[in-house]
């Protein structure tokens, strides 16, 4: 281990260590809680909002940007600031998902700033990655109010957007950081310490995935941080692996 990958896990907070990435890992509890407006014509009651942006999978990223800037698909653009988007590399190997952004992301409007996203930084960073060299992204575009949970259909009418960033992006892994995003990502209810060690596939496509704890988690529970280095292992050699593969 290189003198400054050890400094990024100091940043971390983990002791310098040899990981063992067989080594069999205790289970920890489930994670707690990490458009343009339509024309005003008569709508069918049972018509689905949804419908407003069928023409989502054919956006280029500015198209969709804007898009995503102007949503007024659910009640969350009332409170929000601005709509956080994402950032970094539109050709990244690496997509790293969340859950939504908090406030200092409704403020600044950019996903995983402030402490969380420090953390994140240094994450990254432990396994040679720059967050100019990832893609960050989060299941809401929009921040939910108090930070409470994503509502089911708030969580499907923007996940629209997130399946064409991933579409435009084509990452050769998705990295999910908290429980939320991984059962959204994944369609399913487990916990996360059931999701975690294992390459799933993301649920609309055979793009591998990897559950990880998310970074607000690691700062209330930091112990659980050599768990989430053996989750960044993973992820390190799973990238280099498919990377091998072509």
């Amino acid at each position: 281990m290189s003198a400054r990958q050890q400094a990024y896990l100091k940043a971390m907070g983990i002791d310098v260590w040899v990981p063992r990435l067989q080594e069999d890992v205790e289970e920890s509890p489930p994670v707690e809680a990490a458009m343009v407006q339509p024309e005003p014509v008569a709508r069918q009651p049972d018509s689905p909002k949804v419908d407003q942006a069928s023409d989502i999978d054919q956006m280029d990223w500015s198209a969709l940007r804007a898009r995503v800037s102007t949503c007024s698909l659910c009640e969350l653009q009332q409170g929000r600031t601005q709509t956080v988007f994402g950032v970094g590399n539109q050709q990244a190997d690496l997509l790293v998902i969340g859950e939504a952004p908090g406030a200092e992301e409704d403020r600044q409007g950019e996903p995983f700033v402030g402490r969380a996203g420090q953390l994140l930084t240094a994450m990254l960073k432990a396994i040679h990655l720059s967050r100019q060299e990832v893609y960050i992204a989060n299941i809401l575009k929009c921040r939910p109010p108090d930070n409470r949970d994503p509502r089911p259909e708030e969580a499907a009418l923007c996940s629209q957007y997130l399946k064409r960033q991933i579409e435009l992006i084509q990452p050769r892994l998705i990295l999910a950081v908290g429980r939320i995003a991984a059962q959204r990502l994944l369609q399913t209810d487990q916990s996360l310490s059931k999701m975690r060690g294992q390459l799933h596939e993301y649920s609309l496509t055979s793009i591998p995935l990897i559950v990880t704890y998310h970074p607000a988690y690691l700062l209330r529970t930091p112990l659980d941080k050599r768990k989430a280095w053996q989750d960044l292992l993973f992820a390190q050699n799973t990238l280099g692996n498919l990377s091998e593969a072509g």
